[in-house]
C-alpha cells in the first residue's frame, strides 16, 4: 500500500493531475461564460419578441379598452370579433395574451386553462408597467402556473390621447429555451469528455516521455552509488532540456568513470612505488639484525636504507604537493610577475647539477621583464622540473637550452636537451603519474615519476597546456603563459 501510494505521488501522476485540473477548470470557465452569455442573449431576444407581439396586441386592444366601450369583464369576453382576433394572434405567435384593465384584472385571455377563472395579475407587475412602460420576467404569477413562464407586460395606450386604457401581458412557455439548454449542456459535456480524453492521452504520452529519462537517471545514480560507472543514459535524440540533461548525465558518468579509473591506477601505482623502497628497507634491516649481512658491509647497506627512506619521503611529499596543487586556482589568487627573473633563479639553483654532468647552457632570456599572469612559485616549480628533467636525460657534455619569447600576447617558454630520442608512442605518457620508461628507470633511480605530472597539473590550473617533441635525439618541451 505504501509503495502504491508512493507511485501515485510521483512526478507522472502529479503532472497528469495538474494538466487534468487545468483542462477541467478551463472547460468549466468557458462553458459557464458561454452559457451565461448565450442565455442572456437568448432571453433578451425572447423578451423583445414577446414584447413586440404584446405591443401589437395592445394596439389592437385600444379600441376595445377605451373609456366607455366596455365597463365590465363580461362585455369584453362576449365580443366574438375580439376573441377571434386574440385567439388568432396567440396561435400565430405561440404566445398567450392577457388583456387587463389598468388595475391588472384580466378581462380576456387566450389561455384555455384560465377560462372561467377570475384572474388578477400581481400588483407589482402592473405598477412596474405603469411606471416604467414595460415589465419582463420569469414568474409563475403567484401560483397561477405550476412552472415559471416568460411574462412580458406592456400598456395599451390610446394613440390620440396617449392615455393608458389597459395592460396587455404576453405569456410564453420556456420549453423551447429549456430544450435548447438541455441540448447545449449535453453537447457541452460530450465535447468536454472528448477534450478531456484527448488531453489525458496527450499529457500521459508527454509526461511519460519526460519522466522516463528521469527514472532511468534514478536507476543510474543508484548503480553509481554501488560503484558501477558503466551504465549510460539512452540517447533519445531530443533537443530539449531533457535531451541536454541526458547528455550532461552521460558526460558526468564518463568523468566519474575516468576519475574512478585514475583513482584505481593511482592506488595501484602508489602501492607499487611504496612497496619497492619499503621492501628494500625491511629486507636490509632484517639482514643486519639477524647477522645475514656481515658487519663490514653494514655501512654500505645502511646507506642504501637511508637512500630508500629519503626516496620514500620524497614520494610522499610529491603526492601531497599534487593534492595541494589540484585544490588551488592560481588565476584567482595569483598576480603578474616577471617570468624572466623566475627563469634566472631556476638556472642559478640548477648550476651544480648542470656542472656535474658537464653540460653547457644556452639561455635566451631577455633583459627586459616579461610580466605574466599566474602564481610565481608554481610556475617556478614548472621551469625547475622541466630543467631538472632535461639535465638528467641530457647526453653528457651536450648543451641545454632555456628560452622565452613573446608571441601573439603569450610568453612561450622552451626547454630543450640533446639525448636519446623518445619513441612517439611514449610521448603522451610522459605526463602520467608514476610513469617511467625503461631508459628513465635505469638513469633516474631516485625519481618518483611525478615531476612531469606536477608540471601538467600546474599548467592545467593556469588553463594552459604543455607540448613535447623528440626527434633525432633532441627533446623539446614548450608551454605558454598569458602576458600582461
Amino acid at each position: 500500500m505504501k509503495k502504491l501510494r508512493g507511485q501515485f505521488h510521483g512526478l507522472y501522476w502529479r503532472q497528469l493531475s495538474v494538466t487534468a485540473g487545468m483542462v477541467m477548470l478551463t472547460l468549466f470557465l468557458l462553458g459557464a461564460s458561454f452559457f451565461s452569455l448565450s442565455y442572456n442573449y437568448a432571453r433578451g431576444q425572447k423578451s423583445e419578441e414577446v414584447m413586440t407581439k404584446a405591443r401589437v396586441m395592445g394596439q389592437l386592444s385600444v379600441n376595445y379598452l377605451e373609456n366607455g366601450r366596455y365597463l365590465d369583464i363580461e362585455s369584453l369576453q362576449n365580443d366574438p370579433d375580439f376573441q377571434q382576433l386574440a385567439s388568432f394572434a396567440a396561435i400565430v405567435s405561440d404566445v398567450h395574451f392577457m388583456i387587463c384593465d389598468t388595475e391588472g384584472h384580466v378581462l380576456l385571455t387566450t389561455d384555455k386553462t384560465l377560462e372561467g377563472r377570475v384572474v388578477t395579475m400581481p400588483e407589482s407587475m402592473t405598477r412596474e408597467i405603469m411606471e416604467k412602460g414595460s415589465t419582463s420576467r420569469r414568474d409563475n404569477l403567484d401560483g397561477l402556473y405550476e412552472t415559471r413562464r416568460f411574462v412580458v407586460g406592456v400598456p395599451a395606450v390610446n394613440p390620440v390621447t396617449q392615455e393608458v386604457v389597459g395592460v396587455v401581458y404576453g405569456v410564453s412557455t420556456t420549453a423551447s429555451l429549456d430544450s435548447m439548454w438541455q441540448g447545449f449542456i449535453g453537447l457541452f459535456f460530450m465535447t468536454a469528455f472528448v477534450v478531456l480524453m484527448i488531453s489525458f492521452m496527450a499529457s500521459s504520452v508527454t509526461t511519460m516521455r519526460q519522466v522516463q529519462p528521469i527514472r532511468e537517471m534514478v536507476q543510474a545514480t543508484r548503480r553509481y552509488a554501488e560503484g558501477d560507472f558503466d551504465i549510460r543514459m539512452y540517447d533519445y535524440g531530443r533537443g530539449d532540456e531533457i535531451g541536454e540533461l541526458a547528455a550532461s548525465f552521460n558526460n558526468m558518468a564518463e568523468s566519474l568513470q575516468q576519475t574512478e579509473r585514475q583513482r584505481r591506477e593511482f592506488i595501484a601505482n602508489i602501492s607499487h612505488e611504496l612497496k619497492t623502497p619499503m621492501t628494500t628497507i625491511a629486507g636490509y634491516t632484517d639482514g643486519i639484525l639477524d647477522g645475514t649481512i656481515p658487519p663490514e658491509n653494514e655501512r654500505q647497506y645502511l646507506q642504501i636504507i637511508s637512500d630508500e627512506s629519503r626516496r620514500l619521503s620524497r614520494l610522499v611529499r610529491r603526492m601531497l604537493d599534487v593534492s595541494q596543487l589540484q585544490a588551488m586556482d592560481p588565476l584567482k589568487t595569483g598576480s603578474h610577475f616577471d617570468l624572466c627573473e623566475s627563469m634566472r633563479r631556476v638556472l642559478i639553483s640548477m648550476e651544480r647539477k648542470i656542472t656535474d654532468r658537464n653540460l653547457d647552457v644556452e639561455a635566451d632570456i631577455p633583459d627586459e621583464p616579461i610580466l605574466v599572469l599566474g602564481d610565481n612559485d608554481m610556475i617556478t616549480q614548472v621551469i625547475y622540473n622541466l630543467l631538472e628533467n632535461a639535465t638528467k636525460f641530457a647526453r653528457e657534455g651536450s648543451t641545454l637550452y632555456l628560452g622565452v619569447a613573446t608571441i601573439d600576447g603569450k610568453a612561450r617558454v622552451t626547454v630543450r636537451n640533446v639525448g636519446d630520442t623518445i619513441p612517439a608512442e611514449e610521448l603522451p605518457l610522459l605526463f602520467e603519474r608514476f610513469h617511467k620508461s625503461d631508459k628513465s628507470r635505469s638513469e633516474d633511480k631516485d625519481g618518483v615519476g611525478l615531476g612531469l605530472y606536477i608540471v601538467k597539473t600546474i599548467l592545467e590550473q593556469h588553463k594552459e597546456k604543455i607540448n613535447v617533441t623528440s626527434e633525432n635525439g633532441v627533446t623539446t618541451f614548450t608551454f605558454s603563459l598569458t602576458t600582461e
